[in-house]
């Protein structure tokens, strides 16, 4: 469903569109088998908002391996992709050199399950609760995504789809409509390479807001388990 949407996705002509490069680097330490810690800083554009820089910590509590889920994500180094049910919950920065910075808290729940062909579905929900010069607002997100794992000699690549949805309570509607494709590039045991495509249609603002971004996420990944 999310690949023919991506293939199908023809907007109407866009009143204004932009083109955009989003770097991110994300670092995570394993602390015992269910739960690890992580820091994140990034470039955004989402949800209407202007391009930000976002910042900061996150501590995610999980199940134990599935095993349907562990062959589905065999050669996967994010260890929360091989669980069932991931909570996260995570607090981010947003400077702004023409506004209030924002302070953002983001409750995230995550459900993995591995489908037919090695293809692991994920449904991740996530809320962004943002103050900013004593105002509240909230978002709603939810991104389903299908990946796979693919076999090059002995490189094991992924590729994904997904689609994601937001609700905005300034807007009071579904605003925003995000598509993506990208692929999950391993090198070594402890980092990985994620670059991917966006298009996103923002209906919140007037004109509507046709956006096309790539990006390129680093992934790092640490552990104080004992192997």
């Amino acid at each position: 469903m999310l690949g023919v949407a991506l293939m199908l996705v023809s907007p109407a002509p866009a009143r204004a569109q932009e083109s955009q490069f989003l770097p991110e680097i994300d670092a995570y330490l394993a602390i015992n088998p269910l739960m690890r810690v992580g820091f994140q800083a990034k470039q955004t554009r989402e949800g209407g908002d202007p391009v930000q820089v976002e910042i900061g910590p996150s501590i995610d509590f999980y199940l134990k391996p599935w095993i349907k889920l562990e062959n589905a994500t065999l050669f996967d180094l994010d260890a929360a992709r091989k669980r069932a049910l991931v909570f996260s919950i995570g607090y981010r920065v947003l400077p702004s050199p023409n506004a209030a910075t924002t302070n953002r808290m983001e409750p995230v729940v995550t459900i993995n399950a591995p489908l037919r062909g090695g293809i692991l579905l994920s449904d991740r929900n996530r809320a962004d609760l943002d103050w900013q010069s004593g105002k509240f607002t909230w978002r709603y997100r939810n991104r389903l995504s299908l990946e796979k794992s693919l076999t090059i000699d002995k490189y094991h690549p992924r590729i994904y789809v997904r689609s994601e949805e937001f609700y905005e309570s300034q807007y009071q509607k579904w605003s925003t409509t995000a598509l993506y494709a990208g692929g999950t590039l391993p090198i070594g045991t402890r980092f990985d390479l994620v670059p991917y495509y966006c298009h996103q249609n923002n209906t919140g603002t007037n004109p509507n807001q046709q956006l096309n971004q790539a990006g390129l996420i680093a992934n790092f990944y640490f552990s104080l388990e004992r192997k």
